[in-house]
């Protein structure tokens, strides 16, 4: 007499799995999207996609630069505030294509757009003549046996000049702070990478649904089989 059990057990192991049909089945399909693109953090990529491009961006860099750049510079011999003096005239009017304010003003941005800024002194018969802002993207440390920088290069042109920056120095490097790095600045941009690119590529986009008046680009249509 054979095993009802056996029987059953051997049918439902032949037995082919169920499929139902659907109608929207053809039309779904299941997109892997990689991962998201950043801006590289890199002075030129964070100047163009942050400064360049974003409102907010630009707006939070003027505001600090111009503020900050506004603020009086007072000199004191003791208690006794000074109205006239060689170093006021400088800072007045630090070179002959830019005023004092816009010296400063420049030094304030780069700071906010590189995490670093560096102003040269230019001395004549021993005696301070003129200053300068330098691009920030155009200076590199050069390290000495102490691990300390001894020297500045910056770069123009395809030239190279080497600025010593032992003793006296003609340049001052005022940066940010940097957990990781020993020489550089970290950017105030560069924490507000990914809300920048964020903010641009939503802009970017909306731009493009308004170009296109909301409209789709096309339509797949695809009639399945019946479903049952």
């Amino acid at each position: 007499m054979p095993n009802p059990l056996a029987a059953l057990a051997s049918a439902l192991r032949f037995r082919a799995p169920e499929i139902k049909e659907s109608r929207v089945a053809p039309v779904i399909a299941l997109h892997m999207q990689g991962h998201a693109v950043w801006t590289p953090r890199d002075y030129a990529a964070l100047a163009e996609e942050g400064y360049r491009r974003n409102a907010i961006a630009y707006r939070s860099v003027r505001m600090i630069a111009e503020a900050a750049a506004s603020l009086p510079w007072l000199l004191y011999d003791g208690d006794r505030e000074l109205s006239e003096h060689p170093l006021l005239n400088l800072i007045e009017r630090p070179n002959e294509s830019q005023s004092g304010a816009d010296l400063f003003e420049s030094w304030y941005s780069f700071l906010q757009v590189a995490g670093n800024s560096y102003m040269e002194l230019v001395e004549v018969d021993g005696g301070p003549r003129e200053l300068y802002v330098l691009r920030p993207d155009r200076m590199k440390a050069v390290p000495g046996r102490a691990g300390w920088p001894e020297a500045y290069e910056y770069s123009v042109n395809g030239r190279v000049v080497t600025i010593p920056c032992g003793g006296r120095s003609p340049v001052l490097h005022m940066r940010l702070f940097n957990p990781l790095d020993d020489y550089y600045g970290q950017s105030p941009l560069e924490a507000a990478a990914c809300a920048i690119d964020i903010h641009n590529a939503a802009g970017g986009w909306n731009k493009s649904l308004l170009d296109n008046a909301a409209r789709p680009s096309g339509a797949l249509v695809y009639k399945g089989g019946e479903a049952g």
